[in-house]
C-alpha cells in the first residue's frame, strides 16, 4: 500500500470535491480516498501497482486538473 497527495487546481467547494473523490474511488487499487476543497488535495491510499497516470486521469474526467503527485 502506498499514500499518494494530489494537488488539484479548479475546486471551489464541498460539491467539487465530492465529485473528485467519487471519480477517484472508481479507480483499480484505490483503498481510500479523501478529498479537501479548503486545500485543493487529494489523500489517497492504494495499492501499490496503482497507476498515477490513471489517477490524473480520474480527476480530469470530471473537469479538474491535476497540478502535482506527491
Amino acid at each position: 500500500m502506498k499514500k499518494v497527495k494530489i494537488s488539484i487546481s479548479g475546486m471551489h467547494c464541498a460539491s467539487c470535491a465530492s465529485n473528485i473523490e467519487r471519480s477517484l474511488r472508481k479507480v483499480s487499487g484505490v483503498k481510500e480516498c479523501s478529498v479537501s476543497a479548503v486545500t485543493n488535495k487529494a489523500f489517497v491510499e492504494c495499492e501499490d501497482k496503482t497507476s498515477e497516470e490513471d489517477m490524473r486521469k480520474a480527476v480530469a474526467k470530471v473537469g479538474y486538473k491535476v497540478v502535482s503527485v506527491e
